[in-house]
This record gives structure tokens, C-alpha cells and sequence, in this order.
């Protein structure tokens, strides 16, 4: 009787050891899987943040001075107006006329739809009271289209650099009023360049 028990203690003892051999190997490939599918979800999360907050664009001129310097690179975020609308004061990205193949133009959001923008002697107004996001807006030597009023439309934006005599912006006839689907997204990020360290824009 002693010896059948231990025959069956022996044998039973092996297929144990041969079942938890075989949970360990499917323990690791499951292991394996599970990593994988992890990191593909981060690769994919990193890709879609990197297009949606890393957009760069170099800045081109002086129109931005002294807070973004020529040929500092900023970022753009492109998600920043798909469930709101752009703001007074905000610093965007956009295409000239509209044409995506040309270089993006950076500039500040002076008026938004309903807005009524006129320089009058120097001076940038809206709704007929100065604009101090800039100190320049005081002395603006070329009023350009805004030397009358003008009232903005719905999904009409006027923008201006904050250097406003080195800026070619919605005072000229090259550009006019920006419309909203022209606009890439909010500038929230200026890398370091020569004469600017890494700043938030505002």
C-alpha cells in the first residue's frame, strides 16, 4: 500500500512539474503581448501629441518683437480651437490668403468677428478704445487698410504684429483679415534662439 502511494506521489509530482513548465511559458508569452500592445499605444499617443502640440514654425521678420525674435521657432497647437474659437490677444499661426503652401505667418489677434478695428492718428482702436497688447499700438506710423473703419464678419480676424512698423499683417492688402479655417492653431511655446530664451507666448 506504502508503495503505490508513493508510485502515485512520484507520478503525480512529475505531471506537475510539467504543467507549471507550461503555465510559466504562456505566462511569458502573454507577458510579451501585453508589452507590445503598450508601447505601440504610447508610440501612438506620442505621434498624435507631437502633431498636435509640436507643430513648428519658424518666425520670419521682426513683426513679433521684442517677445519673438526673427527666426526663433515656436509651437503651434492645433487642437487649441477645435472646441473653442480664437480669442482677442491670442498669438496665432496662419496662412497668408489662405494658401497652404506658403511659409505661416505668426501674429497676434487684435479683433475678432463683430469687432470694429481703425488706426486714427497712430493709435490702434478697437471698438473705439486703444489696444494695449503692445506698447507700438500707440504709434503705428502705417495705418494701411485700417486708416477706416472696418467691422469684422463672422469668421473675420485681424491680426497685427506686436512690432507693427516692421510687420506686414491685416493693415496690408497681401493679407487683410485672416479667416478662421486659415488658422493653423494657438502659438504657445518659443524655443531658445539668439536674444530669446524659452518662453511661454502670451
Amino acid at each position: 500500500m506504502m508503495r503505490r502511494k508513493r508510485r502515485r506521489s512520484r507520478y503525480s509530482s512529475g505531471l506537475s512539474f510539467y504543467e507549471d513548465k507550461n503555465t510559466v511559458n504562456t505566462t511569458r508569452i502573454v507577458e510579451g503581448i501585453l508589452w507590445l500592445c503598450y508601447t505601440l499605444i504610447a508610440l501612438f499617443f506620442a505621434v498624435m501629441c507631437f502633431k498636435c502640440f509640436g507643430f513648428r514654425v519658424s518666425v520670419l521678420g521682426t513683426s513679433m518683437e521684442p517677445g519673438i525674435v526673427q527666426g526663433q521657432n515656436v509651437f503651434v497647437n492645433k487642437l487649441a480651437y477645435r472646441m473653442s474659437t480664437p480669442e482677442r490677444g491670442n498669438v496665432v499661426a496662419f496662412y497668408p490668403g489662405g494658401d497652404s503652401q506658403m511659409h505661416p505667418s505668426v501674429k497676434r489677434i487684435v479683433a475678432v468677428p463683430g469687432d470694429s478695428v481703425q488706426v486714427l492718428n497712430g493709435v490702434l482702436l478697437i471698438n473705439g478704445v486703444p489696444c494695449t497688447y503692445s506698447d507700438a499700438y500707440s504709434s503705428i506710423s502705417d495705418p494701411g487698410l485700417a486708416a477706416d473703419m472696418e467691422i469684422m464678419e463672422d469668421g473675420q480676424y485681424f491680426v497685427m504684429g506686436d512690432n507693427p512698423d516692421e510687420s506686414e499683417d491685416s493693415r496690408s492688402a497681401g493679407i487683410g483679415t485672416v479667416q478662421e479655417e486659415d488658422i493653423i492653431g494657438s502659438v504657445w511655446l518659443a524655443l531658445p534662439a539668439e536674444g530669446s530664451g524659452l518662453h511661454r507666448v502670451r
